[in-house]
């Protein structure tokens, strides 16, 4: 499996701007993990609280949704299974992959404006009391 990479490292949105940044720094194993972990908590965020993934295709999700019909004993009865047929222009296709791409630019601007936090001073337990000479 050592150098394919996944669905979201080759579409374009923000997985993969997240991914390249990541693998950048880190490497492409850890830039992979770190992904799957980043998509592993949103869904369970989206499950959670019964959403909708706000930059999702919809062909795409017409598509598989169609798809997973087809698999069922009914859409099995309906005739031979030739893969999913679901209506859409090219038009449609190109809008949702021009939005992926916006999405894409705005994550990697939002990230380029980041500045990181100087640290924090650390205060201990009772005070300064431990400075105090005797």
């Amino acid at each position: 499996m050592r150098g394919r990479l996944g669905r979201s490292q080759r579409t374009p949105g923000p997985w993969r701007a997240f991914y390249e940044r990541v693998r950048a720094r880190r490497g492409a194993q850890v830039a992979l993990v770190a992904t799957a972990r980043k998509l592993g908590v949103l869904f369970w965020h989206l499950l959670t609280r019964e959403q909708d993934y706000a930059f999702g295709r919809p062909s795409l999700t017409r598509r598989k949704l169609r798809a997973l019909e087809l698999k069922t004993e009914q859409g099995w009865r309906r005739g031979r299974y030739s893969g999913p047929c679901v209506h859409e222009t090219k038009k449609d296709r190109d809008q949702e992959a021009e939005f992926a791409e916006q999405m894409e630019t705005a994550y990697r601007r939002l990230v380029a404006d980041w500045q990181p936090k100087p640290p924090r001073a650390v205060r201990a337990r009772h005070g300064d009391a431990h400075l105090k000479s005797r």
